[in-house]
Protein backbone atom coordinates (compact mmCIF):
# COMPACT_ATOMS: atom_id res chain seq x y z
CA UNK A 1 0.00 0.00 0.00
CA UNK A 2 1.47 3.54 -0.63
CA UNK A 3 1.94 6.11 1.63
CA UNK A 4 -0.60 8.81 1.29
CA UNK A 5 1.12 11.03 3.54
CA UNK A 6 1.38 14.63 1.93
CA UNK A 7 -2.06 13.50 -0.37
CA UNK A 8 -5.54 14.88 -0.52
CA UNK A 9 -8.42 12.88 -0.11
CA UNK A 10 -12.19 13.69 -0.40
CA UNK A 11 -15.12 11.80 0.68
CA UNK A 12 -19.05 11.65 0.20
CA UNK A 13 -21.27 10.15 2.50
CA UNK A 14 -18.53 10.45 4.90
CA UNK A 15 -21.19 10.90 7.86
CA UNK A 16 -21.62 7.06 8.44
CA UNK A 17 -21.22 3.20 7.43
CA UNK A 18 -19.03 2.75 4.69
CA UNK A 19 -18.31 6.13 3.45
CA UNK A 20 -16.98 6.56 7.29
CA UNK A 21 -14.56 3.49 7.23
CA UNK A 22 -13.52 4.42 3.73
CA UNK A 23 -12.58 7.97 5.11
CA UNK A 24 -10.69 6.83 8.68
CA UNK A 25 -8.75 4.23 6.45
CA UNK A 26 -7.68 6.62 4.71
CA UNK A 27 -7.11 9.12 7.44
CA UNK A 28 -5.15 6.04 9.11
CA UNK A 29 -2.55 5.70 6.18
CA UNK A 30 -1.70 9.60 6.24
CA UNK A 31 -4.07 11.82 3.62
CA UNK A 32 -5.81 14.62 4.81
CA UNK A 33 -9.85 13.98 4.18
CA UNK A 34 -12.30 16.03 3.33
CA UNK A 35 -15.23 14.28 4.83
CA UNK A 36 -18.56 15.53 3.33
CA UNK A 37 -22.08 15.27 4.96
CA UNK A 38 -25.31 16.57 4.43
CA UNK A 39 -24.72 19.13 6.96
CA UNK A 40 -21.67 20.11 8.50
CA UNK A 41 -22.90 19.30 11.73
CA UNK A 42 -22.98 15.81 10.35
CA UNK A 43 -19.44 15.94 8.69
CA UNK A 44 -18.47 17.57 12.29
CA UNK A 45 -19.89 14.61 14.24
CA UNK A 46 -17.88 11.91 11.79
CA UNK A 47 -14.90 13.67 12.31
CA UNK A 48 -14.78 12.82 16.05
CA UNK A 49 -15.54 9.46 15.28
CA UNK A 50 -12.80 8.90 12.86
CA UNK A 51 -10.25 10.66 15.08
CA UNK A 52 -11.19 8.63 18.13
CA UNK A 53 -10.00 5.71 15.68
CA UNK A 54 -6.93 7.90 14.38
CA UNK A 55 -5.95 10.18 16.86
CA UNK A 56 -3.57 11.99 14.77
CA UNK A 57 -6.36 12.13 11.50
CA UNK A 58 -6.03 15.02 9.30
CA UNK A 59 -9.60 16.13 8.46
CA UNK A 60 -11.86 18.97 7.36
CA UNK A 61 -15.62 18.61 6.80
CA UNK A 62 -17.88 20.29 4.15
CA UNK A 63 -21.61 19.82 3.96
CA UNK A 64 -23.36 18.60 0.86
CA UNK A 65 -26.52 17.95 -0.07
CA UNK A 66 -25.42 16.24 -2.99
CA UNK A 67 -29.64 15.80 -4.55
CA UNK A 68 -29.54 19.05 -4.86
CA UNK A 69 -26.71 20.76 -8.11
CA UNK A 70 -26.76 24.14 -6.65
CA UNK A 71 -25.17 22.58 -3.50
CA UNK A 72 -22.64 20.46 -5.28
CA UNK A 73 -21.58 23.19 -7.26
CA UNK A 74 -21.01 24.97 -4.01
CA UNK A 75 -18.96 21.98 -2.10
CA UNK A 76 -16.57 21.69 -5.41
CA UNK A 77 -16.29 25.70 -5.12
CA UNK A 78 -15.04 25.66 -1.53
CA UNK A 79 -12.71 22.37 -1.71
CA UNK A 80 -11.07 24.04 -4.79
CA UNK A 81 -10.52 27.12 -2.91
CA UNK A 82 -8.82 25.44 -0.28
CA UNK A 83 -6.72 23.17 -1.97
CA UNK A 84 -5.44 23.28 -5.93
CA UNK A 85 -5.12 18.97 -6.54
CA UNK A 86 -6.98 15.86 -5.55
CA UNK A 87 -5.78 12.47 -4.80
CA UNK A 88 -8.40 10.50 -4.33
CA UNK A 89 -11.94 10.97 -4.48
CA UNK A 90 -14.42 8.30 -3.01
CA UNK A 91 -18.06 9.08 -3.96
CA UNK A 92 -19.45 6.89 -1.39
CA UNK A 93 -23.18 8.47 -0.91
CA UNK A 94 -26.28 7.68 -2.27
CA UNK A 95 -30.12 7.24 -1.44
CA UNK A 96 -32.96 4.33 -1.09
CA UNK A 97 -35.92 5.96 -0.88
CA UNK A 98 -39.69 4.16 -0.32
CA UNK A 99 -41.44 6.77 -2.27
CA UNK A 100 -41.04 8.85 -5.59
CA UNK A 101 -39.53 13.11 -4.45
CA UNK A 102 -38.61 15.73 -6.59
CA UNK A 103 -35.91 17.77 -6.20
CA UNK A 104 -35.34 21.85 -6.47
CA UNK A 105 -33.86 20.81 -9.93
CA UNK A 106 -36.96 18.75 -10.98
CA UNK A 107 -35.11 15.56 -10.71
CA UNK A 108 -36.52 12.49 -9.04
CA UNK A 109 -33.88 12.37 -6.07
CA UNK A 110 -33.07 8.54 -6.17
CA UNK A 111 -31.58 9.77 -9.80
CA UNK A 112 -30.43 12.84 -8.65
CA UNK A 113 -28.35 11.56 -5.63
CA UNK A 114 -26.89 8.01 -7.13
CA UNK A 115 -26.42 8.81 -10.41
CA UNK A 116 -25.73 13.16 -11.31
CA UNK A 117 -24.22 14.01 -8.38
CA UNK A 118 -21.65 11.53 -8.79
CA UNK A 119 -21.01 12.45 -13.12
CA UNK A 120 -21.63 16.54 -11.29
CA UNK A 121 -18.93 16.55 -8.12
CA UNK A 122 -16.38 14.37 -10.50
CA UNK A 123 -16.84 16.25 -13.09
CA UNK A 124 -16.18 19.98 -11.36
CA UNK A 125 -12.55 18.16 -9.39
CA UNK A 126 -11.54 16.80 -12.78
CA UNK A 127 -8.33 19.58 -12.60
CA UNK A 128 -7.80 19.00 -8.96
CA UNK A 129 -7.60 15.26 -9.95
CA UNK A 130 -5.61 15.41 -13.03
CA UNK A 131 -3.11 18.06 -11.00
CA UNK A 132 -2.71 15.49 -8.38
CA UNK A 133 -1.82 13.04 -11.23
CA UNK A 134 0.73 15.38 -12.28
CA UNK A 135 2.48 16.24 -8.83
CA UNK A 136 2.32 12.05 -7.70
CA UNK A 137 3.97 11.15 -11.25
CA UNK A 138 6.72 13.15 -10.76
CA UNK A 139 9.37 13.46 -13.72
CA UNK A 140 9.42 9.86 -13.97
CA UNK A 141 5.73 9.50 -14.86
CA UNK A 142 4.92 8.86 -18.40
CA UNK A 143 1.98 10.63 -20.69
CA UNK A 144 0.86 6.67 -20.28
CA UNK A 145 0.79 5.96 -16.62
CA UNK A 146 2.57 6.30 -13.31
CA UNK A 147 5.50 5.76 -12.79
CA UNK A 148 6.06 2.32 -10.16
CA UNK A 149 5.38 3.39 -6.75
CA UNK A 150 4.34 6.70 -7.75
CA UNK A 151 0.55 8.29 -6.18
CA UNK A 152 -1.62 8.64 -9.62
CA UNK A 153 -4.93 9.95 -8.70
CA UNK A 154 -7.98 7.48 -8.25
CA UNK A 155 -11.70 8.17 -8.37
CA UNK A 156 -13.48 5.28 -6.44
CA UNK A 157 -17.30 4.62 -7.05
CA UNK A 158 -19.08 2.85 -4.75
CA UNK A 159 -22.17 1.04 -7.00
CA UNK A 160 -23.20 -2.63 -6.66
CA UNK A 161 -23.82 -6.13 -8.81
CA UNK A 162 -26.42 -5.10 -10.53
CA UNK A 163 -27.94 -8.15 -12.24
CA UNK A 164 -30.17 -8.01 -15.01
CA UNK A 165 -31.03 -4.22 -14.45
CA UNK A 166 -31.28 -2.33 -18.01
CA UNK A 167 -31.20 1.72 -18.08
CA UNK A 168 -35.25 2.59 -19.50
CA UNK A 169 -33.46 5.73 -21.59
CA UNK A 170 -37.34 6.84 -22.22
CA UNK A 171 -37.89 6.82 -18.02
CA UNK A 172 -34.75 7.49 -16.05
CA UNK A 173 -36.55 8.97 -13.53
CA UNK A 174 -39.02 6.34 -12.94
CA UNK A 175 -41.69 8.65 -13.60
CA UNK A 176 -44.07 6.29 -15.61
CA UNK A 177 -45.94 3.64 -13.77
CA UNK A 178 -45.91 2.61 -9.80
CA UNK A 179 -42.50 3.59 -8.00
CA UNK A 180 -40.59 1.66 -5.84
CA UNK A 181 -37.39 1.62 -4.62
CA UNK A 182 -36.79 -1.66 -5.94
CA UNK A 183 -37.37 -0.09 -9.76
CA UNK A 184 -35.51 3.45 -8.70
CA UNK A 185 -32.56 1.75 -7.28
CA UNK A 186 -30.74 -1.09 -9.08
CA UNK A 187 -30.33 1.15 -12.67
CA UNK A 188 -28.62 3.76 -10.42
CA UNK A 189 -25.98 1.24 -9.44
CA UNK A 190 -25.74 -0.23 -13.72
CA UNK A 191 -25.54 3.50 -14.15
CA UNK A 192 -22.64 4.09 -11.74
CA UNK A 193 -20.86 1.30 -13.42
CA UNK A 194 -21.14 3.20 -16.91
CA UNK A 195 -20.16 6.72 -15.53
CA UNK A 196 -17.08 4.51 -14.04
CA UNK A 197 -16.50 3.49 -17.39
CA UNK A 198 -16.91 5.97 -19.70
CA UNK A 199 -14.90 8.38 -16.80
CA UNK A 200 -11.82 5.92 -17.33
CA UNK A 201 -12.28 6.21 -21.34
CA UNK A 202 -11.79 10.37 -21.19
CA UNK A 203 -9.30 9.84 -18.45
CA UNK A 204 -7.00 7.13 -20.20
CA UNK A 205 -3.71 9.04 -20.25
CA UNK A 206 -3.74 11.30 -18.02
CA UNK A 207 -2.79 9.76 -14.76
CA UNK A 208 -6.26 9.41 -13.15
CA UNK A 209 -7.98 5.82 -13.06
CA UNK A 210 -11.64 5.55 -11.73
CA UNK A 211 -13.00 1.92 -10.81
CA UNK A 212 -15.92 0.91 -9.18
CA UNK A 213 -16.80 -1.28 -6.19
CA UNK A 214 -19.49 -3.48 -5.48
CA UNK A 215 -18.82 -3.32 -1.50
CA UNK A 216 -21.61 -6.32 -1.01
CA UNK A 217 -23.91 -6.15 1.77
CA UNK A 218 -22.91 -3.63 4.79
CA UNK A 219 -24.53 -3.56 7.84
CA UNK A 220 -26.04 -1.14 10.45
CA UNK A 221 -26.13 1.74 7.97
CA UNK A 222 -28.54 4.67 7.88
CA UNK A 223 -29.04 4.30 4.20
CA UNK A 224 -32.37 1.57 4.62
CA UNK A 225 -33.92 3.84 7.08
CA UNK A 226 -36.32 5.12 5.26
CA UNK A 227 -36.98 1.67 2.93
CA UNK A 228 -37.12 -0.39 6.47
CA UNK A 229 -38.91 -3.98 6.16
CA UNK A 230 -37.48 -7.40 5.48
CA UNK A 231 -34.79 -5.50 2.87
CA UNK A 232 -33.15 -4.23 5.96
CA UNK A 233 -33.55 -6.90 8.28
CA UNK A 234 -31.55 -9.29 5.95
CA UNK A 235 -29.12 -6.49 5.49
CA UNK A 236 -28.67 -5.85 8.88
CA UNK A 237 -28.29 -9.92 9.67
CA UNK A 238 -25.97 -10.80 7.11
CA UNK A 239 -24.57 -7.72 5.91
CA UNK A 240 -20.46 -7.49 6.76
CA UNK A 241 -19.33 -4.51 9.22
CA UNK A 242 -18.28 -1.27 7.20
CA UNK A 243 -14.79 -1.56 8.09
CA UNK A 244 -14.73 -4.79 6.31
CA UNK A 245 -16.55 -3.65 3.26
CA UNK A 246 -14.01 -0.72 3.27
CA UNK A 247 -11.16 -3.10 2.11
CA UNK A 248 -11.47 -2.95 -1.92
CA UNK A 249 -12.37 0.68 -1.88
CA UNK A 250 -9.25 1.45 -0.25
CA UNK A 251 -7.19 -1.22 -2.08
CA UNK A 252 -8.41 0.56 -5.25
CA UNK A 253 -7.64 4.55 -3.55
CA UNK A 254 -4.07 3.45 -2.33
CA UNK A 255 -2.38 0.80 -3.47
CA UNK A 256 0.78 0.28 -5.89
CA UNK A 257 -0.76 -2.79 -7.64
CA UNK A 258 -4.12 -0.92 -8.20
CA UNK A 259 -2.23 2.52 -9.57
CA UNK A 260 -2.68 1.32 -13.60
CA UNK A 261 -6.03 0.18 -13.09
CA UNK A 262 -9.31 1.86 -14.48
CA UNK A 263 -13.12 1.36 -15.89
CA UNK A 264 -13.21 -1.90 -13.73
CA UNK A 265 -16.02 -3.27 -11.04
CA UNK A 266 -14.48 -4.58 -8.35
CA UNK A 267 -15.39 -6.71 -5.59
CA UNK A 268 -12.91 -8.42 -2.39
CA UNK A 269 -10.34 -7.31 -4.59
CA UNK A 270 -11.60 -9.47 -7.85
CA UNK A 271 -12.26 -7.69 -10.73
CA UNK A 272 -16.33 -8.37 -11.69
CA UNK A 273 -17.63 -9.18 -15.22
CA UNK A 274 -20.37 -6.07 -16.44
CA UNK A 275 -22.53 -8.38 -18.45
CA UNK A 276 -25.47 -7.29 -20.31
CA UNK A 277 -25.61 -2.95 -20.42
CA UNK A 278 -22.64 -3.07 -18.39
CA UNK A 279 -20.69 -3.63 -21.48
CA UNK A 280 -22.14 -1.64 -23.88
CA UNK A 281 -20.18 1.86 -24.86
CA UNK A 282 -23.56 3.14 -26.87
CA UNK A 283 -25.33 2.90 -23.37
CA UNK A 284 -22.66 4.60 -21.66
CA UNK A 285 -22.27 7.13 -23.67
CA UNK A 286 -26.27 7.87 -24.47
CA UNK A 287 -25.59 7.78 -20.55
CA UNK A 288 -23.14 10.61 -19.95
CA UNK A 289 -24.88 12.99 -22.38
CA UNK A 290 -28.21 12.75 -20.62
CA UNK A 291 -26.52 13.12 -17.48
CA UNK A 292 -24.38 16.31 -19.01
CA UNK A 293 -27.74 17.56 -19.69
CA UNK A 294 -29.66 17.68 -16.70
CA UNK A 295 -26.70 18.75 -14.83
CA UNK A 296 -25.89 21.68 -17.30
CA UNK A 297 -22.51 20.68 -18.22
CA UNK A 298 -21.35 20.19 -21.72
CA UNK A 299 -21.21 16.87 -23.26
Amino acid sequence: MASMEGTVALVTGAAGGLGNAVAAGLAREGALVVVVGRSEARAEQAMQGIRALVPGAQLEPLACDLSVQASVRSTAADFLARHDRLDVLVNAAGVFRKDRHVTADGLELTFATNVVAYFLLTNLLLDALRRGAVAGRGSTGTANGPAAGLQTSRIVNIASRYGNTKLNFDDLQTANGSYSYLRSTPPTMLARVLLTQEFAERLRGSGVVANAVHPGLVKDTALLTDVGGPFRWVTNTFGAPAEKAADTPLWLATADETADVSGKLWTKRKELPTPGMGSDPEARQRLWDACARLAGLPK
